[in-house]
């Protein structure tokens, strides 16, 4: 019996802004005027979204709209069950070629990079209000 996939892409947006260490208000924040940490966490809690939104809320967590419309835990789960059934299945003779450790500081250096450019975006928010 084959199930149907199922996407909530608010779920998405979270678990995106959290890896990223990102808060709702943060994210309000580069979305815009129009929008609260209140709105965002609405957002979050709906299953389908606007493509206009998906799209903006992908560029400001660096991600491909893709990856919200498309990320299911589920998917994931059942690839690593279907490769790991037993131990007899597992090859020891298998070579790791991720470095967890760099794609740690791949991640902080990508996150280092965002805070500077929010930091430039509110040095140049002041400026324009002065």
């Amino acid at each position: 019996m084959e199930r149907t996939q199922h996407i909530h892409e608010g779920r998405n947006i979270k678990r995106f802004r959290e890896m990223l260490g990102m808060k709702q208000e943060a994210l309000a924040f580069e979305l815009g005027e129009d929008w609260t940490q209140k709105k965002v966490s609405q957002l979050e809690a709906k299953e389908a979204i606007e493509n206009d939104i998906i799209e903006q809320v992908a560029r400001i967590l660096k991600v491909s709209p893709d990856a919200i419309k498309n990320f299911n835990e589920e998917s994931v789960f059942n690839v690593i069950n279907n490769t790991f059934q037993d131990s007899s299945s597992v090859n020891n003779n298998y070579l790791c070629t991720i470095n967890p450790l760099e794609k740690i500081i791949e991640l902080y250096e990508r996150l280092v990079i965002a805070e500077k450019e929010k930091v430039t975006y509110l040095e140049e928010l002041l400026k324009s209000k002065n």
